[in-house]
């Protein structure tokens, strides 16, 4: 087959297959164009899950006649004053959108700059352009696409349904009006209820009012503010604690020089910093925001453009974990129950009274003369034998001692005083406004694997020989598995080696750990290390060991404590960093405020 030329409109049309993949990717282009143009609010109207109109609407700079009839030539450009591509500064410059957008629909522009008299307007319809004609508009640029990919029909087979894809709009559009909470947008359309985004106030205040907005007022609960700089790379933005989390990463948004994109290094970055708070299965959610030098950041690796490349990828990603490690351990006593609503409404009684003997207690003068039948019937069940075991006044059950009354300095501490523990398993402490209930196991384990790192980091783990070593039998490929680590093992106090075939014998473990059942921890180790492979960091690596080691050092459930053991854990859990979670991420306690409990009681 010989070598031809391809006409321009199959040109266009190829081009467009790359820039506008969805209803969604028009919405994006237009929109970004709209923020370039320096708009202070921008209206996006859709029908059709975009496919049969789209209309965006700002009030921003606009263009004279002569850049309209420039605007949808492909390559034509008004974002970038010279061909360095180093220096893009602006979310859109290929000047291929509304050319793209112009092959494959019908594509209506007016607009009006300020040194002209009136509005100018232009159609498009599959690539053939009409000529300028004056129109009618206060101010701005407004663009219709209507009849999507009218001109390629095998390209609608690929779409999904209308909410679908007005879901996919809705999403671009979220990400957009984050990244700049000083415009205000409004999103409407057939397929849902308007939705409008006020321009909130500069700063950091703004941008969480911004984000609370779209994310919900969980976020904004839970968000913890977090900032670092070095050479010239800021990140700042803001992180939900570890008590919010999502089954996906679909809530992590970021954002590189105020551009919303999916970058595999941001994301491993995330995902690095909250590894000691969460469940392998849960993920954070997260709004950051990277600024860095323009010519740092490659924006052209991508036709959408949702894709950067960094030049210094490794400083960009130290600099993200800082600032969430820094952050989280700053917020680190949050846990998942902490204000006890959900504590509250796991208590509140399930039990009901029948609907004609429903009363408040608390208006009536005295108890009702003449109770119907069927509150006699619930006084029966209430004043039933089981019910009146309760009242049984008898010695103390094995697991439950009262301590004396704590002093006033106890009182005041975080954690408060320890009164007792129930079912050997949880710490239940007093403080001056309420009570905590502290999972012993959980608690310590957190306390134990901070004190593996910071020994690590220190001077190395100190260890403790064994008088006779512990034999391990496993399975051979667990053994290999085991010997092949051993280094990294034994960085950490656990010194291992051969002891034939299936067999490994256990030298020495880490002072921290105590006596630890060292076939237990060598199992649990072996499982680990099946999981990992060469991507993952060293630093991983021993940290996944450090939380093993952790779990098997740390005072277990079913170990009955002493009141000054129980104080001192408390004690210890004020001075360690991340202590609202075990390194499983689950809450290491539960704080109950006064006031929520006496609202189970009916007092407030």
């Amino acid at each position: 087959m010989p070598v031809r030329q391809l006409p321009e409109q199959v040109v266009n049309r190829i081009a467009a297959g790359e820039v506008v993949e969805r209803p969604a990717s028009v919405v994006k282009e237009l929109v970004e164009n709209a923020i370039d143009a320096g708009a202070s609010r921008i209206d996006i109207f859709t029908d059709g899950g975009g496919r049969r109109k789209i209309a965006v609407t700002d009030d921003g700079g606009g263009m004279t006649r002569t850049d309209l009839a420039l605007a949808v030539e492909r390559h034509a450009t008004s974002k970038l004053d010279d061909e360095d591509l180093l220096r893009i500064r602006t979310l859109g410059f290929r000047g291929e959108a509304l050319p793209s957008i112009g092959a494959v629909a019908k594509l209506a522009i007016a607009t009006r700059h300020a040194s002209e008299p009136h509005a100018w307007s232009l159609a498009v319809e599959a690539g053939v352009k009409s000529a300028v004609a004056p129109a009618a508009l206060s101010q701005g640029t407004r663009v219709e696409v209507s009849d999507l990919f009218y001109a390629t029909p095998a390209r609608l087979k690929f779409l999904k349904t209308d909410r679908t894809e007005a879901e996919a709009i809705r999403e671009v559009v979220r990400r957009l009006a984050m990244a700049r909470p000083d415009i205000a947008f409004s999103l409407a359309g057939e397929e849902r209820s308007p939705v409008t985004w006020a321009a909130a106030l500069p700063g950091a205040p703004g941008q969480l009012t911004r984000l609370g907005d779209i994310l919900g007022a969980d976020f904004r609960n839970h968000a913890i503010d977090v900032g670092a700089e070095r050479e010239g790379v800021i990140v700042e933005g803001f992180a939900a604690s570890p008590s919010l989390t999502r089954a996906n990463a679909l809530g992590q948004y970021l954002f590189v020089n105020g551009r919303p994109v999916r970058d595999k290094l941001i994301l491993g970055a995330v995902r690095a910093a909250y590894a000691d708070y969460l469940p392998r299965d849960r993920h954070p959610v997260v709004a950051l925001f990277v600024t860095v030098d323009a010519r740092e950041v490659d924006a052209n690796v991508h036709p959408a453009k949702t894709e950067v490349r960094f030049r210094n990828a490794g400083l960009v990603r130290a600099l993200i974990v800082h600032a969430l490690k820094e952050g989280l351990a700053r917020e680190g006593k949050r846990t998942a129950a902490n204000g006890g609503s959900s504590a509250i409404e796991a208590l509140r009684p399930s039990f009901a009274l029948p609907r004609a003997a429903e009363w408040d207690w608390r208006r009536s003068p005295s108890f009702p003369v003449g109770p119907s039948p069927a509150l006699q019937t619930a006084a029966a069940i209430a004043l039933a034998e089981p019910g009146q075991a309760a009242f049984d006044v008898g010695g103390p059950t094995a697991d439950v001692g009262f301590q004396d009354q704590p002093s006033s300095d106890l009182l005041d501490r975080p954690l408060g005083a320890a009164r007792t523990q129930i079912h050997e398993t949880y710490i239940v402490s007093q403080t001056r406004d309420g009570l905590v209930v502290v999972d012993q196991h959980a608690a310590h384990e957190r306390i134990v694997y901070e004190k593996l790192k910071a020994s690590l980091a220190k001077n190395g783990v100190q260890r403790q020989i064994l008088l006779i070593p512990e034999i391990v039998e496993m399975d051979e490929a667990t053994v290999e598995r085991l010997l092949e680590r051993s280094e990294e093992l034994a960085s950490f106090g656990l010194a291992i080696e051969s002891f034939g075939p299936g067999a490994v014998a256990v030298r020495e473990t880490p002072s921290l750990l105590g006596k630890p059942n060292a076939g237990g921890l060598l199992r649990d180790l072996a499982e680990h290390m099946a999981e990992w492979d060469e991507a993952l960091p060293l630093e991983r690596r021993l940290m996944h060991v450090a939380a093993t080691m952790a779990c098997h050092g740390s005072v277990r459930a079913g170990r009955r404590l002493k009141p000054e053991e129980m104080n001192a854990l408390l004690r210890e859990m004020e001075d360690t960093p991340n202590s609202g979670q075990c390194n499983h991420g689950r809450p290491t306690y539960v704080e109950l405020k006064l006031t929520d409990i006496e609202k189970l009681f009916g007092r407030r």
